[in-house]
């Protein structure tokens, strides 16, 4: 009999605040959202708390989603836009805090999105160097515009003078700008300061500012109306920092003003003023003055007097630097990856700036404009930070992961310090100052916990006072691994220093000369932080100090020492090289220890004497692990193979080839033979220490896995990441067995084939269509290329088309014999009749069908309508191209139909018209589909119209109760417009 297992699934995930990654506001300034892997957090402003984490849904093929790479937010209605790695697109909505739609059209990692200032388009660019136009309502890909030979770093819509235009700018130092109407290049502007790696248009439509890979900010006028030169240049400002550009942003003031702000990819972000018309004017002429006064020193010569007079003609136009005043320049202590301006929230509040840092923290700045007209630009602008949100999560990468013996906390080192975590909820609960920790491990009673750490040093920390009670140099080298005694009396430590040690649980009761050495360190650490304070609190606290002195010289040595955890080395073995990781038996009869030279040595924890030496491993064990029975051992090493040997005798019962990187951490479920393996390729997987069998893959983080510790229960693991982030893989009560996953695994294959097939470049075809570059897999024949492209959904909604489509077949060839038998029937019955001398009478047999209940008791037809109303409106297009020219042409076969009944009017116009895009050339050869074409053609342009004439309808109804409100002065009141419907209604009942 099979075998089943519990399947294990993510559960939650936290400790990442923003990864390198793009961040953005709202468009009322209420929430913010950063990139945190895969997850879009929501953070709200003034409180700085999060408030929930967009999370994707699976796929089909279970494979796990990739991180965030470019946030946007739409300009009036509340979405937002995502764009992942694998190249997808996800629209969220802020009111049902759900996916809203997928779009699927790029082949690698999107990196810039830009919305339209109407919200009804979506423009987005990735690494693939092709640039996608989305229809957001319609939820499809309308074209694909390919031209750049670089990545696209941002994308900004010029839609001034009514004219739809879209600016890309590009790593292959290029600023295009492209007709969306013709979607043609109409202009290519070469950068001189090399990748363009930003740019945004202002709210007036007319200036672009562009960010290179100099210490330049470029500006362009913008020309709406010209069909040629749209972009002209304006000159240049030089920049504080000397990276390139990061993030160009215009923004408004609370007074109306705009702002530009340039982030660099350094620590230094500006902001920028934008002058009006007439200061821009004013500082105009105050230049030409300027130089008019230098220029009267004499006359040059002929030769070089033209081209002075092409300069005066240069410096004579308004130029960057007439229109931009610099008021800010914030330096952060860490690298800034992303920043964004928030929207403005009152008529004289200042402007808020929030920077995502390269460490996992957030900063928010607020800018105050004074009267900058009769001050200075340094002195003009106030700058300070409102808060950091940085209590979320480690400044770097997760090296050891150890929970308490309760499961109610987590422990987590980084080079930061260390964290204790709520497991279930994720929230943070304790953060502690450390070295950098390479293992940990809980003390009996779970009030302290014990470090490892880089320096060699071995820290006690008291979890509720959040302080390090004590550290104890334990060893010359780095100590890589950490083992508990059994009985609890002690623990086990390996450094790189060969040496072994056993330490002891002791209390110690702190002696006089080191409380007065902690209490003076405590009151200079208050002197520094309160230098600012005056002379007043000096005073108070030199009587205070005074006063602490006096009693103890009074008390004397009385006063009673709360005592101290403490360890006391017992006993030490020493190796031959390097010890990597150690590991006591259950029973505490055996220690294993890991070397550096791929062995494993097993000895007797009493008496040190020598018992196995387990060899194999090519590469050094970085990681093992014994199950509770004590008769396994499971080892993991830089080889990727997984060893699972028998402690009785140290055979090998099964080398495995576990991960595709370096195996980093092994331990086995309590009390049973199943075990979990994490590496560095970032995967997670499940296995049968019995059966040798992989049973799961446990995908989700986006960097190598580098702990993990497994509850008492077995009921959820805990993982950290070289990505900063802690997940939660949690026991559920859904079986699955192994052939399944391995069909999933097959499956998520067959998606990465989609996925290269799609890759292969597209090249017009001799029919005037586009194929790929081989000849082969024609994509039609109008040349236009698909905005959209292929994966395992679109394949699936295709073959439930015409899945639809054999089974309405199958049941009308049912009807019809039904139909045929009860004619037959009637004949005989009138036969019979016309034989006895009694006439013929009319037929009563009638074909009765029983209802087929795979088609829940739908007529063939609306089946099949159902089956494609239920593809999704991003996936119908590819849907429809993966679709055979026969079942295309029944499908054609069934609109008509449909029209007829006016059922579903725009989706059926949309498949009508991808249908005879894709197989234009095969129906006009095809004279079977002339009727059918003939028939939609007058029914189309039926329903279409009608369509229109209803909605245009509505929106006069519309119009006239706006104007209604507005004569009534009602404004937004809801009773004028209730009583402005009442004549419309009085008409339309008249009427009737």
């Amino acid at each position: 009999m099979v075998k089943a297992y519990l399947r294990y699934e993510l559960a939650d995930s936290w400790g990442v605040i923003t990864s390198k990654s793009s961040v953005c506001y709202d468009r009322n300034g209420k929430y913010f959202f950063t990139a945190s892997l895969e997850r879009v957090s929501v953070w709200d402003v003034k409180q700085a708390v999060l408030v929930r984490s967009f999370i994707p849904p699976p796929a089909l093929s279970g494979k796990a989603s990739r991180e965030v790479t470019c946030i946007v937010s739409s300009p009036i209605s509340n979405q937002i836009a995502a764009g992942y790695a694998d190249g997808t697109i996800r629209i969220w909505g802020l009111e049902s805090w759900d996916c809203e739609c997928t779009f699927s059209g790029h082949r690698s990692a999107i990196s810039a999105l830009r919305f339209s200032t109407s919200g009804a388009l979506l423009a987005s660019g990735a690494q693939d160097c092709a640039i996608v136009v989305w229809d957001v309502s319609a939820e499809c890909g309308l074209f694909r515009l390919s031209g750049h030979r670089g990545q696209i770093t941002d994308l900004a819509f010029l839609e001034g003078a009514g004219q739809g235009r879209l600016a890309s700018g590009s790593k292959d130092e290029l600023v295009k700008v492209w007709d969306l109407d013709t979607q043609h290049c109409c202009q290519t502007v070469a950068c001189r300061g090399g990748e363009v790696w930003a740019l945004d248009v202002d709210f007036s439509q007319k200036r672009l500012a562009v960010g290179a890979a100099d210490s330049e900010l470029r500006v362009y006028a913008v020309h709406a109306e010209a069909d040629e030169d749209v972009l002209q240049e304006m000159g240049s400002v030089k920049c504080t920092a000397t990276e390139r550009a990061g993030t160009v942003r215009y923004a408004r003031a609370s007074d109306g003003a705009a702002l530009l702000m340039r982030q660099g990819a350094g620590k230094v972000t500006e902001v920028w003023r934008v002058r009006s018309d007439a200061e821009a004017q004013k500082r105009l002429k105050r230049r030409r003055k300027r130089r008019k006064e230098k220029g009267r020193t004499g006359k040059k010569d002929a030769g070089n007097g033209k081209a002075d007079n092409e300069e005066e003609e240069e410096e004579d136009q308004l130029s960057a630097v007439d229109e931009l005043e610099l008021i800010a320049t914030i330096r952060s202590k860490h690298k800034v990856s992303a920043a964004a301006m928030a929207p403005p929230t009152g008529r004289r509040a200042p402007s808020r700036l929030v920077l995502a840092l390269a460490n996992n923290s957030l900063e928010v700045y607020e800018i105050k404009e004074n009267n900058y007209e009769k001050t200075d630009a340094n002195t003009a602008t106030e700058v300070s930070k409102l808060l950091a949100i940085d209590n979320h999560g480690h400044r770097s990468d997760i090296r050891a992961v150890t929970l308490s013996s309760d499961d109610s906390m987590v422990l987590s080192t980084s080079n930061s310090g260390v964290k204790i975590w709520n497991p279930r909820s994720g929230a943070c609960i304790r953060t502690i100052e450390s070295g950098y920790g390479l293992c940990s491990l809980f003390v009996p009673g779970n009030k302290h916990a014990v470090v490892g750490t880089k320096e060699g040093t071995l820290e006690i920390l008291d979890i509720a006072a959040s302080t390090q009670v004590a550290s104890v140099q334990a060893h010359s080298g780095p100590v890589w691994s950490i083992a508990a005694l059994p009985d609890g009396s002690g623990f086990v430590s390996g450094s790189a220093d060969k040496e072994v040690k056993f330490w002891e649980w002791d209390l110690v009761v702190p002696s006089d000369s080191e409380s007065d050495q902690e209490e003076e360190e405590q009151d200079s650490e208050n002197d520094i932080d309160e230098e600012e304070g005056g002379s007043k609190k000096n005073k108070k606290r030199k009587k205070k100090n005074k006063g602490k002195a006096a009693s103890k010289q009074k008390n004397g040595s009385q006063a009673p020492r709360r005592p101290q955890l403490s360890i006391a080395h017992s006993r030490t073995l020493t190796m031959t090289d390097d010890v990597l990781c150690v590991r006591v038996s259950p029973d505490g009869k055996l220690l294993a220890i890991a070397l550096l030279d791929a062995t494993v040595r097993v000895f007797f924890t009493e008496s040190l004497k020598f018992f196995l030496s387990l060899y194999g491993h090519k590469l050094p064990v970085l990681s093992m692990d014994i199950s509770s029975d004590g008769t396994l051992l499971a080892t993991g090493s830089a080889d990727k193979n997984l060893k699972i040997w028998g402690l009785d005798f140290g055979d090998c019962h099964r080398s495995l080839f576990a991960h595709n990187d370096s195996v980093m951490s092994v331990a086995f479920v309590p009390k049973t033979h199943y075990l979990f393996t994490a590496g560095k390729d970032g995967v997670v997987k499940y296995w049968d220490g019995d059966k040798f069998e992989e049973l799961l893959q446990l995908k989700g983080h986006q960097g190598e896995v580098w702990a993990m510790a497994v509850s008492s229960l077995g009921d959820f693991v805990v993982t950290g990441s070289h990505d900063r982030g802690l997940r939660r893989w949690e026991r559920t009560e859904e079986p699955f067995f192994v052939e399944e996953e391995k069909e999933k695994r097959l499956e998520s294959l067959f998606e990465e084939d989609l996925g290269r097939e799609d890759a292969r470049p597209l090249v017009l075809g001799p029919d005037g269509g586009v194929v790929a570059e081989d000849g082969t897999a024609s994509v039609g024949g109008t040349g236009v290329v698909p905005a959209g492209k292929k994966t395992l959904e679109t394949v699936s909604a295709a073959d439930a088309i015409v899945e639809a489509l054999d089974m309405a077949s199958t049941e009308e060839e049912r009807i019809e014999e039904a139909m045929a038998e009860a004619q037959r029937k009637n004949q005989k019955k009138d036969d019979s009749r016309a034989t006895d001398g009694g006439g013929g009478g009319k037929n009563s047999a009638v074909a009765t069908v029983a209802p087929n209940p795979l088609m829940l008791g739908l007529s063939p037809s609306e089946y099949v309508l159902r089956s494609v109303s239920q593809v999704r409106g991003s996936e119908l297009e590819q849907a429809i191209l993966l679709l055979p020219f026969t079942d295309a042409l029944r499908l054609l076969g069934y609109l008509a139909p449909w029209l007829r009944r006016g059922a579903q009017v725009e989706l059926l116009c949309r498949v009508a018209t991808l249908l005879l895009r894709v197989h234009m050339q095969q129906l006009m050869a095809t004279p079977s589909a002339r009727p059918v074409l003939t028939e939609l053609q007058g029914l189309l342009r039926s329903r279409v119209q009608s369509l229109k004439d209803g909605m245009g309808f509505n929106l006069a109804a519309i119009e006239h109760l706006r104007r209604v409100i507005a004569d009534q002065g009602g404004g937004g009141n809801v009773q004028g417009a209730a009583t402005a419907v009442l004549p419309l209604k009085r008409k339309l009942e008249a009427s009737k």
